[in-house]
């Protein structure tokens, strides 16, 4: 009989940045929790009417929840605060350490030889390593964008400091997409593995014939680039539907043309059945940001529907040129329409599209992250 047979079930905690809005980390947790179904989420702040699919889940706080309201809610002010914060959370009674992490989480301590901390890592933190120019020059904070701009250079080279730090003490790192893991290495000087992030491709369900429109999803802030989709759709006269919400909505209606129309994108089911239906009908999906990964465009292939996306990070491991979709190469308006015009000249199969938006299913995520955590437990324990 091995140690870990002697000692049984491993005891699991999952820790995650903020559970303050949803969005991609937010889906990988609630997989997390699918596959370890007893392990607390430990979080530094929590906003159940932003995140209702926690509701029914064992979510612990750090100290950070019992500030007043309005501080709580600036919690991405605080990067120094959150460090200590999941410094200070006891995680002493379990096994296996299970971050997910673009910010602090990773900043937890082991208190015993035999624990393991596996970080699932959506990318070492952006402001601080990989897009500290570009968070500098606009960091999307709207009004308070002066006040992040003067802070930055004062905070961010102890705060890399301490990222960096921390990332040693990691045992193990999984990067969501080849791109990430590069940043990895490049970074924090760490080997790391590549799990893509979990998809629910059954919510989907491609439509035969494809309705003359395409989308365009994300949070209405600077780096998605939602402006480049909507120019190129305003000069082609062709239609798009804008799901989401943020800081550039209203400069974002402003430029649109007569036949750019605004959704919400909130989580209530009214609104995600929208999304939905939209995305098992469109046309095409317009995606011109740079993402780590970027879930969203599985999930429009999960709709059939094929992907124009910018030919840089997680876009690379998700799309196949010319048969899930097109690349463009620069974020530029004259990029973007070319890559559209080439999506008209192509005959997409929505079926075959679907079918490789399928090897990204949650049901596949969940397994493996059982089975490597399995197998670096196992290999502790030898």
């Amino acid at each position: 009989m091995t140690r870990s047979e002697q000692r049984g079930k491993p005891k699991v905690a999952i820790v995650h940045d903020w559970l303050t809005n949803m969005g991609g980390a937010e889906k990988v947790v609630l997989a997390f929790h699918e596959a370890f179904p007893d392990a607390p989420i430990y979080t530094s702040t929590y906003n159940p009417a932003k995140t209702p699919a926690f509701d029914e889940l064992d979510v612990r706080t750090t100290y950070l929840q019992k500030l007043p309201g309005f501080l709580r809610k600036l919690h991405k002010f605080m990067p120094f605060l959150r460090v200590r914060a999941f410094r200070s959370l006891d995680l002493s009674e379990y096994d296996i350490i299970l971050s997910s992490s673009s910010a602090e989480s990773k900043q937890v301590r082991k208190t015993r030889d035999d624990q393991i901390h596996i970080c699932y890592c959506h990318t070492p933190i952006r402001y601080y390593w990989s897009h500290y120019d570009e968070y500098r020059a606009d960091p999307g904070f709207g009004k308070f964008n002066w006040a992040v701009r003067l802070l930055m250079p004062f905070i961010v080279p102890a705060q890399k400091r301490a990222d960096y730090k921390a990332a040693q003490q990691v045992d193990f790192f999984i990067g969501n997409s080849s791109t990430v893991a590069e940043r990895i290495t490049k970074y924090y000087d760490r080997p790391a593995d590549v799990l893509h992030p979990p998809v629910e491709t059954g919510r989907f369900s491609p439509s035969k014939k494809r309705d003359d429109f395409y989308i365009a999803l994300a949070r209405h802030i600077p780096y998605k680039r939602l402006d480049l989709a909507i120019t190129a759709v305003n000069e082609l006269g062709v239609k798009l539907r804008v799901f989401g919400n943020g800081s550039e909505r209203k400069a974002l209606e402003r430029l649109a043309g007569p036949t750019v129309t605004f959704f919400e994108g909130s989580p209530s089911p009214e609104d995600q059945k929208i999304i939905v239906n939209s995305l098992n009908s469109a046309k095409g999906f317009i995606f011109p940001a740079e993402e780590d990964f970027g879930i969203v465009q599985v999930e429009a292939m999960a709709g059939g529907t094929p992907v124009i996306a910018y030919g840089v990070g997680g876009s690379r491991d998700i799309v196949i040129e010319d048969e899930t979709g097109v690349f463009f190469e620069e974020q530029t308006t004259h990029s973007v329409i070319a890559a559209i015009q080439r999506a008209e000249s192509i005959s997409f199969s929505p079926d075959l599209i679907r079918k490789h938006a399928e090897t990204f299913d949650k049901a596949i995520f969940i397994r493996r992250i059982q089975d490597y955590v399995d197998a670096h437990r196992t290999s502790q324990d030898l």
